[in-house]
């Protein structure tokens, strides 16, 4: 059987939150957000290697609410970098997994399902990522104008992001530029097919106080 790495990577310090810590280390329902995403990777793919990448200077608090919250889990942490492709790559370097998958650490709602769907395919793909629909109009901005454009042709892109290791250490060979949005994105320029499988709508990304709101109303469900 493949062995699988997961990286969650966690590198805000909480400038939209408008808080005084980052916002990966704000409560949920009691327990810390960035707690709930590692424990439900823990549990929904059992035996990973899961490595988290923080900003270096929060790594000491990260081990402080580990302790206090009861957290046991075994994980590496890696200091992460001036961006988010710096962060994935330090991580990419302490990966043993022949699947190695990159997953937001203020996404603590990705479902059971999401993740089954996500290793199913990337046994017959080799990039694999969640998507939903988009239930709002939609219009592009060009300058002073707009104009409308067809949601349906749209997909929301969500994370864990699901790729054989060779696939996602090649793509980290690419020099890091403003246009990389994510890892699929770096994946499918260095020349590899994204496949697409149905995400879950709760697997919101924690960044505004609004969104801790509705995690809070997912999570109590």
């Amino acid at each position: 059987m493949e062995t699988r790495s997961i990286i969650i990577t966690a590198g805000g310090i909480g400038k939209r939150m408008g808080a005084d810590q980052p916002k990966q280390f704000l409560e949920l329902l009691g327990r810390p957000v960035l707690i709930h995403t590692l424990e439900r990777l823990y549990h929904f793919v059992p035996g990973s290697q899961l490595v988290l990448t923080l900003p270096e200077q929060y790594i000491e608090d990260w081990k402080e609410l580990c302790t206090q919250y009861d957290c046991h889990i075994e994980h590496l942490v890696v200091a992460g970098g001036e961006e988010r492709y710096h962060s994935i790559k330090n991580a990419l370097e302490v990966c043993t997994g022949d699947i190695i998958a990159v997953h937001d650490g203020v996404r603590p709602l990705v479902s059971k399902a999401t993740i089954e769907r996500l290793f199913d395919a990337v046994v017959s793909h080799k990039a694999v990522i969640p998507v939903v629909e988009i239930k709002e109009s939609l219009r592009r901005i060009d300058h002073v104008t707009s104009q409308a454009v067809q949601r349906s042709a749209y997909r929301i892109v969500q994370t864990p992001q699901v790729f054989h290791a060779s696939v996602i250490r090649n793509a980290y060979n690419i020099h890091f530029h403003d246009a990389i949005t994510d890892d699929a994105s770096l994946v499918e320029e260095s020349g590899e097919a994204i496949y697409l499988v149905d995400g879950n709508e709760e697997n919101i990304k924690i960044t505004t106080p609004s969104d801790l709101a509705v995690a809070m109303l997912f999570l109590s469900k």
